[in-house]
C-alpha cells in the first residue's frame, strides 16, 4: 500500500486569522484557499502517496475530489483531532505509513516528498520536518500510522521527539526545504518573498501587489 499524505484543512472562512491585520476576511480566505490548492496539486504529483483530505470545507471537498483524493469530514475540534480522524481513514485503507502535511506550505515540492518518502527507515519510526524556527511541526512521517498520537502546536518538534522516543519509535528530524515554511503571520509572507510557490499562491500575491 502507497503511503497516505493526511492534509487535514479548516473552513477557510476562519483561517489565518492571525493576518487579519493586513489582510480583510475575504483576503485571507483567498489566501487559504490558493495555499490548499498548491499543497494539494503538489502532492497529486507525488506517485508515491494516496491523499486523504479531512475537511469540513465544501470548497476543500471539491478541490480535493477533483484530485482523486479522499475527503473526510472534520468535526472542526482542532488540528490534531482532524489528523486522527485522517490517520483512522488511512489505517481502515490499509496504510504502511502515513505523512501529514499541512495545507499552508506553498512553495511545497514534490520532488523532495519524494526524498522524504524514499529514506529507509525502521519498521517502527517517526520522522519530524520542523518549521524553519525549528520549534513547531510543519510535517511527520508516522510508520505505523498509529505508532503516534498527532501533537501539534507551539513546541511540537520537540515534543513529538520526545513522544516518539518515550514510545520506543525510531524518531528522526529532517529538514525538508520546501516544508519550512508556513504561512501564519505577515511575516511569514514577507520571508515568502521570491521563493518558489505554487500558482494559486503566486496569482494571489500577485493581485494583493496591485491593490
Amino acid at each position: 500500500m502507497p503511503t497516505i499524505a493526511i492534509l487535514p484543512v479548516k473552513s477557510f472562512s476562519t483561517a489565518k486569522q492571525r493576518l487579519r491585520d493586513g489582510l480583510d476576511p475575504a483576503q485571507r480566505e483567498d489566501l487559504a484557499l490558493a495555499m490548499f490548492s498548491d499543497v494539494l496539486s503538489s502532492l497529486g504529483l507525488v506517485p508515491e502517496v494516496q491523499i486523504i483530505v479531512v475537511t469540513a470545507s465544501a470548497a476543500a471537498r471539491a478541490l480535493a475530489l477533483e484530485q482523486d483524493a479522499r475527503v473526510v469530514q472534520d468535526r472542526e475540534t482542532g488540528h490534531n483531532a482532524a489528523a486522527v480522524l485522517g490517520i483512522e481513514e488511512a489505517i481502515n485503507r490499509g496504510a504502511d505509513r502515513v505523512l501529514l502535511v499541512p495545507g499552508d506550505c506553498p512553495a511545497l515540492a514534490p520532488a523532495e516528498v519524494r526524498t522524504l518518502l524514499s529514506r529507509p527507515l525502521p519498521p517502527r519510526s517517526v520522522t519530524i520536518v520542523p518549521d524553519r524556527h525549528g520549534a513547531g511541526t510543519n510535517a511527520l512521517l508516522i510508520r505505523p500510522p498509529d505508532a503516534l498520537a498527532p501533537a501539534f502546536g507551539p513546541g511540537s518538534c520537540r515534543r513529538h521527539l520526545d513522544l516518539a522516543r518515550s514510545a520506543g519509535l525510531h524518531a528522526e528530524i529532517v529538514e525538508v526545504p520546501s516544508l519550512a515554511l508556513d504561512i501564519d503571520t505577515a511575516e511569514d509572507l514577507d520571508a515568502l518573498g521570491n521563493l518558489p510557490r505554487g500558482p494559486a499562491t503566486d496569482r494571489f500575491l500577485s493581485q494583493l501587489a496591485q491593490c
